[in-house]
């Protein structure tokens, strides 16, 4: 297992706003917002999140999970592996001090995606969200300098009012890949399955109504997650709300 304990801090920074340029732009115009200090390990987390998620998408092997678990194992010793964004993200987490079961959780979403996992209730669905989106908002919490804990968990709400966000975004998309967010209770109930929605079957008057109602539960979420952002310094406050605002508008 190669690794590399190299300080090239700038250079790292660099490959991973290069990595961010394609498929991250709300992300990259809030950045631009964030008190400088804030935009490099921003960056890196962010980096770190779109690898884990694509190398999953490259790598189908039975083991690719672990490898990336052994990879954030590294990551948290201190030791990372030979690239700039394992790299920028164990010096990321060295200074801020982010718990190792916070990025191991993500992981942990992002292989429910891998198994093709589908949601029964909404309940299983916010666990799904908690995990690859409100751990990046503790992650990101945890950079501005926030670490009590009920204002970590309005990051969280706000991961999770984004996630469902973007699973309403996009149902047709997800359909045609075989995959199906919106909980099977919740469809049921408008006589639907996840087997007709991927089949394109399903009444589309009937989804639309799971995806609207699942709307104004991302909507409970963005409430919440408004009372914790005065507890954020204001640059970063800002940042974090023009973000949010953007997510919103699209639901």
């Amino acid at each position: 297992m190669q690794r590399s304990s190299e300080h090239s801090g700038p250079a790292d920074i660099a490959a991973c706003r290069a990595l961010l340029k394609t498929g991250s732009r709300t992300f990259q115009a809030a950045s631009f917002l964030l008190p400088r200090r804030d935009r490099d390990p921003a960056s890196a987390l962010y980096a770190f999140c779109r690898l884990a998620d694509e190398s999953l998408d490259i790598d189908c092997e039975v083991g690719s999970i672990q490898r990336l678990n052994t990879r954030l194992d590294y990551v948290n010793r201190g030791s990372p592996q030979a690239h700039p964004v394992d790299r920028a993200m164990m010096r990321v987490v060295e200074q801020y001090a982010i718990p190792k079961h916070v990025p191991a959780a993500l992981i942990e979403g992002l292989a429910w995606d891998r198994a093709g996992r589908g949601y029964e209730t909404l309940a299983d669905l916010q666990a799904y969200a908690a995990r690859v989106a409100g751990t990046v908002g503790v992650m990101m919490a945890l950079v501005m300098g926030v670490r009590a804990p009920n204002t970590l968990a309005r990051a969280i709400d706000l991961g999770i009012a984004m996630q469902l966000t973007n699973i309403c975004r996009d149902v047709r998309e997800d359909a045609l890949e075989g995959r199906v967010y919106l909980p099977a209770t919740r469809l049921a109930d408008v006589g639907v399955t996840p087997e007709a929605l991927v089949r394109g079957t399903a009444d589309p008057d009937a989804v639309s109504q799971v995806v609207l109602d699942l709307i104004a539960v991302a909507e409970t979420y963005y409430a919440s997650a408004w009372s914790g952002l005065h507890y954020l310094p204001f640059r970063a406050r800002f940042a974090i709300l023009v973000a949010a605002r953007v997510y919103r508008r699209i639901g």
